[in-house]
């Protein structure tokens, strides 16, 4: 009786385990399809002066990289996409844990409907988001419209055609795009702190601000360390925003280095340098990669500090 036990049960968990092989089967193709090869291809076509047609014969071993170091423009990518992800992490960052703390209280009517308004443009297309602001901030786009009629200033500001202001610009938009999905992330942080700590330090006399600091702070900053991370690497492959609201401009202030990836990829005039946009590639992946480990390291360090030392909550009377 055992035995057939025993054999039914291997049976069914065999079926169970085929099902769930042939359920995950078509994302594994996927993956090693459309992810896993062109990772491992562009490393390989960084070692060729390749146009992207043909077959694969003029190996050039290092000289990619040597001319990727050595050219200017590169630098200037590399610059501008590390002030872009500057602005961005410390604007969304901030901004959303603001807009959470205000809409995670229990006594504002009304909670759902701001936070959908919130989430919406990050539902929204970020090319058509582009596409839509660049004729906002344009010469006789609706911000300059709005300032002149207040009075703020007499003519129009070419926000797209100055540096240092089309880049603020892409920034600013760019935070309003993905803030309304770092809100999520830390509502899903707050709702997590145990309410029985905001009841034990209201019955010890904490005000507001106290509470903030000494409950909301310390239990966010696992999670805060997070967010900072998946922040982080996931502003340092902005490509449509930029594409569509400045492509790269003026004097390729705001180039980021997947758009500077994206001109040698595919060249509107002369022949394409797939090679020499892949060994780009590499080296963003690489420097993408490093980062993470060192953010994934900070965050090791906030939970281990959290695990260990508890919360401690010293309310000043």
């Amino acid at each position: 009786m055992n035995k057939i036990t025993k054999q039914t049960i291997s049976k069914h968990t065999k079926k169970r385990y085929i099902w769930a092989y042939l359920f995950i089967l078509p994302q594994v193709i996927v993956f090693l399809g459309l992810s896993l090869y062109p990772i491992i291809m562009s490393y390989v076509y960084s070692f060729y002066d390749w146009s992207g047609i043909g077959p694969l014969t003029d190996f050039i071993g290092f000289d990619n990289y040597k001319n990727v170091f050595t050219e200017e423009k590169f630098w200037n990518a590399f610059k501008n996409t590390f002030i872009y992800t500057s602005g961005f992490t410390t604007i969304s960052v901030s901004v959303a844990l603001i807009l959470a703390l205000i809409l995670n209280s229990p006594n504002l009517k009304g909670r759902t409907i701001y936070r959908t308004i919130y989430f919406l443009p990050v539902v929204t297309t970020t090319a058509i988001v582009g596409v839509i602001m660049k004729n906002i901030f344009g010469n006789q786009g609706l911000i300059n419209q709005v300032l002149v009629m207040v009075g703020v200033i007499d003519q129009a500001i070419p926000w797209l055609v100055n540096p240092f202001t089309a880049m603020i610009v892409l920034i600013i938009v760019g935070s309003w795009k993905e803030i309304g999905i770092i809100m999520i992330y830390w509502l899903t942080g707050l709702q997590m702190i145990p309410k029985e700590l905001y009841e034990a330090a209201k019955i010890d006399g904490a005000g507001h601000w106290q509470t903030l600091r000494y409950i909301t702070l310390p239990m966010l900053a696992p999670v805060g360390a997070t967010i900072l991370l998946l922040t982080t690497v996931s502003s340092m492959r902005v490509f449509d925003l930029v594409k569509t609201l400045t492509n790269g401009g003026p004097f390729f202030s705001t180039e980021t280095l997947e758009l500077y990836i994206y001109r040698f990829a595919f060249a509107s005039e002369g022949p394409s340098q797939v090679g020499y946009a892949s060994t780009v590639g590499v080296i963003l992946g690489m420097t993408v990669f490093i980062i993470s480990l060192l953010l994934g390291w900070v965050v090791m360090k906030v939970n281990r500090h959290k695990n260990k030392n508890g919360l401690k909550v010293e309310v000043e009377k």
